[in-house]
């Protein structure tokens, strides 16, 4: 088990984790409408109990692990540590007891490197576009990716589905002589049609390190992606709507913009990623 403490930014004791939180009691409360818009990009959420009339949730997404105290009218929340009368660490009985109810070891991986800080895109439209083009775009930027590669290099947005050999086959193109090497980020947008890729797709955008597990899932390394039939997969939905909304039947489907401006669209594998490359806006 995993143990960290770390005090005013988080404290935290980590253990065991997280399926959806229907699967721990029937009389759970509901996700907080505060969390829910974190649970639907990928985040696995646990509730950890009331305390002091407070709702205790613990939140892991993309390796970085939150606490939440809702208030009793559902109108506003904090977030950290609870402290009881004593100066005691209140939230840290309530993780101990969250482990002895469950026997998955989710969270040890996805927590593994909780220390660094994730970005969080927004979800707030920047502009008014006025083509479907645009508006397919701005809603692929706002799906729930991962990146590969150096975040200065131009973008690709690409969906994939974890067991998909053409998926597999188009990393191995981009991987060595363009990710590697610093002259193209890959914005992974996971998706999975059927119910062992969908947990695997969940797992992957959770995880902390996407990257080396991605690239290890490649090596085929069965391991790097585990099929955990008890984690939360909403954000891997959302997704999937996306591609079921703008009719994108296959994977992978690489989209980016190009460097007259245009939202350019590949589906499949791309025979000639140079030529995608020289294509890309700077």
């Amino acid at each position: 088990m995993i143990f960290l403490i770390r005090i005013f930014v988080f404290v935290v004791v980590l253990g065991s984790f997280i399926g959806p939180v229907c699967a721990q009691e029937p009389d759970l409360p509901k996700i907080p409408a505060a969390l829910q818009g974190l649970v639907d990009r990928g985040a696995q959420a646990r509730f950890l109990g009331r305390k002091f009339g407070l709702d205790g949730w613990i939140t892991i997404y993309q390796g970085q692990e939150q606490y939440y105290y809702i208030t009793p009218d559902q109108k506003g929340f904090v977030m950290g540590i609870l402290f009881d009368e004593n100066g005691k660490m209140a939230t840290v009985d309530q993780v101990r007891a969250l482990q002895k109810q469950g026997d998955s070891e989710i969270l040890d991986f996805l927590a593994a490197d909780s220390s660094k800080p994730k970005e969080i895109t927004s979800v707030t439209d920047k502009f008014e576009y006025k083509t479907p083009a645009e508006k397919m775009f701005a809603d692929v930027e706002n799906s729930n990716w991962l990146r590969l590669g150096n975040e200065d290099a131009p973008a690709v947005y690409v969906f994939v589905d974890p067991q998909c050999p053409h998926c597999h086959a188009f990393m191995d193109d981009l991987r060595k002589d363009y990710i590697e090497k610093g002259l193209i980020q890959v914005r992974l947008i996971p998706v999975g049609f059927r119910p062992e890729t969908l947990a695997q797709a969940a797992f992957l955008l959770a995880s902390p390190n996407p990257q080396e597990r991605w690239f290890k899932h490649l090596e085929g390394d069965e391991s790097a992606l585990p099929a955990a039939m008890d984690i939360s997969t909403q954000g891997v939905q959302k997704n999937l709507a996306l591609m079921q909304a703008w009719k994108f039947t296959v994977t992978p489907l690489t989209t980016y913009r190009s460097r007259n401006g245009e939202v350019k669209i590949v589906r499949g594998r791309a025979k000639d990623v140079s030529q995608i490359l020289a294509d890309l806006a700077p």
